[in-house]
């Protein structure tokens, strides 16, 4: 499993590397689980370059995510992660801060199937998540993310988890 997890890390960041050119920006985040595990996220963000519902409040747009996150905590240390969400944004009008509210579900596959006391049963799992935060002319972001992870019952162990985060986006 753990050759398996090595080889798709490789995978993404060969992939990556081809597409950095399109990318819109590189995601820093540093957050928690309430099992006091912590969680260091680096990923990349693909804009849809699409707009719906546009209007003098906002408009609904969205983009891709990757990313590759490190868990470490009490008995979690070591643990990864690499996941893939499609992400809906809705961005509210403004001149040079624009405030924004995200959700999305995606996918994501795990080195270890045991963080601290949970047991997610597999190393395949949905990744939801929820957000809110602001954007700065010139593309920079901050924000706040609640993101869960749990198998939907795939596995007969599906103990989930969650992690809350502070992120940076820092434009390409």
């Amino acid at each position: 499993m753990k050759r398996l997890f090595c080889l798709a890390a490789i995978a993404a960041a060969l992939m990556g590397q081809s597409l950095t050119a399109q990318a819109a920006g590189v995601e820093f985040g540093v957050g928690a689980t309430s099992d006091s595990t912590m969680t260091y996220r680096l990923g990349m963000q693909f804009d849809w370059d699409k707009s719906w519902l546009q209007s003098d409040v906002g408009r609904l747009t969205g983009y891709w995510s990757g990313a590759y996150t490190y868990w470490e905590g009490d008995k979690t240390s070591g643990t990864s992660s690499l996941s893939f969400s499609p992400v809906f944004v809705y961005e509210f009008a403004g001149q040079n801060v624009k405030p924004y509210v995200e959700a999305g579900i995606g996918v994501a596959l795990f080195s270890n199937t045991q963080l601290e006391d949970n047991n997610i049963g597999q190393a395949f799992q949905f990744e939801d998540r929820f957000g809110f935060g602001l954007r700065f002319a010139g593309g920079h972001e901050v924000g706040i993310r609640a993101t869960h992870y749990s198998n939907a019952g795939i596995s007969s162990n599906n103990d989930g988890v969650e992690s809350y985060s502070l992120h940076y986006t820092m434009p390409l």
